[in-house]
């Protein structure tokens, strides 16, 4: 039974962390709106419009293990606060590269960005790790939920301030991203989690080989990545699609609101469903919801379809995602967190790196034009996710399996 006195730090920390989501969050959008239209501009080739997104993920990437092992000695706070500074210190390098008309530059700001995600993924992680084991799954959710703010925050920096710094393109809204990074960062030093113990009694927990060989965890890992790839396949290639098919930036800024939404708005009850169903199912209906969304995109290129298939998306990643870091949450021990997040989020951000890659050469350079494009960014959803729909069956089969013979 849940205990009061646990969950009361785990409600205060959630809700600290949902406003770091909201708010720090919101840069998130922009770089998806204006990440591939400003690499668009400042490329020397139309196929390396998406390799600034992909400079972000890759950054996330690299940075994921070396912060997992900061967290691990010196506490959430430190590895939050770098990843700010990260946001602060890519956002300003972005905004000189557009004054300078330098993509090298752009690429450059966007993997110091790329800091600020890796950390900003660790929120959920975060929030687990004062909750009481029923209270882990909301708790998640909860932090999640911030996102919603974030979805709307946002498009209106992208509205309001793109052309802040007129007439240099976009340039504002990166400003107020950096400032935004410095002065919310604050809220974390009312962060109150624990460091874990550096000599725990019984030792540090399974090594990272021995935590691999249990399907629990790799399933976990398995529909991370995909839920989390495929997410960021389709919204890398979102705003230029809606822009190539002959819509505004502002309707592609709307696009990505509506698909942010939905990523968060479930997290009001996705806790609740992974503790009524079982969290095999909820991942489970967030493959399938991803499925659909690629079959939404393929209807047409009308703009009510732009809107529906990235809506779909959304609410699939949100199943998806949170469910797998449910799965491996419970799949591990405080003093092994720092190896398994650490290697998780290296692994997550290793396939969404090759999936923002691969997405601007399916867009940009294997159909001919933004329509044919987007539909070959879509066809290859499929492959990943009935690779992870297979696996999760074979995963509640060996469970029952085991369940009979214990």
């Amino acid at each position: 039974m849940d205990g009061m006195v646990d969950n009361r730090l785990a409600r205060r920390n959630t809700l600290i962390l949902s406003m770091a989501q909201a708010v720090l969050g919101a840069q998130l959008p922009v770089n998806f709106v204006l990440g591939g239209l400003a690499g668009q501009m400042l490329a020397p080739n139309p196929c390396l419009a998406t390799l600034p997104i992909s400079m972000i993920v890759g950054g996330s990437m690299l940075a994921a293990q070396p912060l997992a092992r900061i967290m691990q000695a010196h506490g959430r706070r430190a590895g939050f606060l770098i990843g700010a500074g990260g946001g602060a210190l890519g956002s300003a390098t972005v905004m000189m590269a557009l004054m300078q008309s330098s993509f090298a530059l752009m690429l450059l700001g966007c993997f110091f960005t790329g800091i600020y995600m890796s950390a900003h993924v660790f929120y959920r992680f975060a929030a687990a790790d004062t909750a009481s084991p029923n209270f882990k799954p909301k708790a998640i959710s909860l932090v999640l939920a911030g996102g919603l703010l974030a979805a709307i925050i946002g498009p209106q920096i992208v509205k309001n301030f793109m052309d802040l710094l007129a007439p240099i393109p976009f340039a504002g809204a990166y400003l107020v991203v950096s400032l935004v990074n410095i002065l919310a960062a604050s809220m974390f030093f009312f962060l109150k989690i624990p460091t874990p113990p550096k000599n725990p009694v019984g030792g540090d927990g399974r090594r990272l080989k021995q935590m691999l060989k249990e399907p629990r965890i790799l399933m976990a890992i398995l529909c991370a990545m995909v839920s989390y790839a495929l997410m960021n396949l389709v919204m890398t290639s979102t705003p230029l699609a809606v822009v190539g098919c002959g819509f505004e930036t502002l309707d592609a800024a709307d696009v990505v609101s509506a698909h942010v939404l939905a990523m968060y708005i479930p997290s009001f009850f996705t806790g609740h469903l992974i503790a009524k169903f079982g969290v095999e199912k909820v991942v489970g209906l967030g493959l399938l919801l991803l499925m659909g969304s690629g079959g939404a995109a393929l209807v047409g290129v009308e703009l009510h379809y732009f809107f529906l298939s990235t809506i779909l998306l959304g609410l699939g990643w949100n199943f998806g995602f949170i469910g797998a870091t449910a799965m491996l949450a419970s799949a591990h021990a405080p003093e092994e967190r720092g190896r398994i997040q650490g290697f998780n989020d290296f692994a997550v951000f290793g396939l969404v790196t090759v999936a923002s890659l691969a997405s601007g050469g399916l867009m940009n350079c294997s159909g001919g034009d933004a329509v044919s494009g987007w539909g070959l960014v879509n066809y290859a959803m499929l492959p990943p996710l009935l690779i992870a729909g297979l696996a999760l069956v074979l995963l509640v089969q060996f469970e029952r399996k085991k369940a009979a013979h214990a």
